[in-house]
């Protein structure tokens, strides 16, 4: 099988080379040429437009950062509808179910077929392969690439009309961003009075709220280490696009809006592109060494 893959961000390129290594050909675009190289290294062909990937491959994947993008690499000039007669999308962007109504829609008029199937996990799992992938649309198309979301990962859930896995991910985001901020509440607080923060590590771990997250990224809050696997900027459009879902359904959501309050007071602070458990940093005490 061939692969057109567009967007080669942190979970892009990692996606990307795990089909190349298990022997799927893949021909590759990014709107910054120079992240292609690596690619090319693996065995990967670079298309110069979406619209070139999309002519030369049945099957094209697309892993954007946000609506706007995922929207302007379908609508614009050289874009994905284009040459999309007869050829299947599969947009494995985060973006709400309005965008991807929207490409769905597009695509299905000018001929081709469309799959959402946006991942949860962020760089670690999609490097190992081991994504969750909430797929919906086209039930024959997510049918003939489950070869491929078998190689990217660890289960699929196929759920119904487009939209739904928009709506599933910015569900399970929404709860990610939530207890991110909780979690960070509690280490400051345990930190301010007097407790070892490594101790509450190890007492969370071994109760009924252990989980991946806490013991993945806990160790790292306490060195104030950021290496972006999930960007704060990311995760704070997450927040945002859930509430706007929660505005729809009439939900009152009052955790995750101060939950998304803090991430924009972190995008204020210049943690956008660190990863989001950099949320702790709002939690500091002001230096007044100065």
């Amino acid at each position: 099988m061939e692969f057109g893959f567009l967007g080669l961000g942190i979970m892009g390129k990692a996606m990307a080379i795990n089909l190349l290594r298990h022997g799927f050909k893949v021909t590759i675009w990014n709107r910054t040429l120079s992240k292609c190289d690596e690619l090319v290294q693996h065995g990967a062909s670079v298309g110069e437009t979406p619209a070139t990937v999309v002519k030369k491959c049945k099957y094209t994947i697309a892993m954007l950062s946000d609506p706007s993008a995922a929207l302007s690499v379908v609508f614009d000039k050289d874009g994905v509808l284009e040459h999309i007669n007869g050829k299947c999308y599969i947009d494995m962007s985060t973006v709400d179910a309005d965008t991807s109504s929207k490409i769905s829609e597009a695509i299905k008029a000018k001929g081709g077929y469309f799959l959402e199937a946006p991942v949860s996990g962020s760089k670690k799992p999609a490097e190992d392969g081991q994504l969750i992938i909430l797929a919906a649309g086209d039930k024959a198309l997510y049918d003939e690439v489950l070869p491929a979301f078998d190689v990217l990962g660890k289960k699929s859930f196929f759920l119904g009309e487009v939209g739904n896995g928009a709506k599933m991910k910015l569900v399970v985001n929404m709860i990610m961003g939530s207890m991110m901020n909780a979690f960070s509440e509690g280490i400051t607080l345990a930190e301010r009075s007097g407790l070892n923060p490594g101790t509450l590590l190890d007492v969370l771990d071994l109760g009924a709220i252990s989980n991946g997250m806490f013991k993945l990224k806990g160790p790292t809050m306490l060195q104030n280490s950021y290496s972006p696997a999930f960007p704060l900027k990311h995760q704070q459009k997450d927040m945002r696009l859930a509430l706007a879902l929660g505005d729809e359904n009439a939900v009152s959501m009052p955790v995750a809006a101060a939950a998304n309050e803090a991430f924009k007071k972190a995008r204020s602070m210049g943690l956008g592109d660190l990863d989001f458990s950099a949320v702790h940093e709002t939690l500091k005490a002001p230096d007044h060494s100065s």
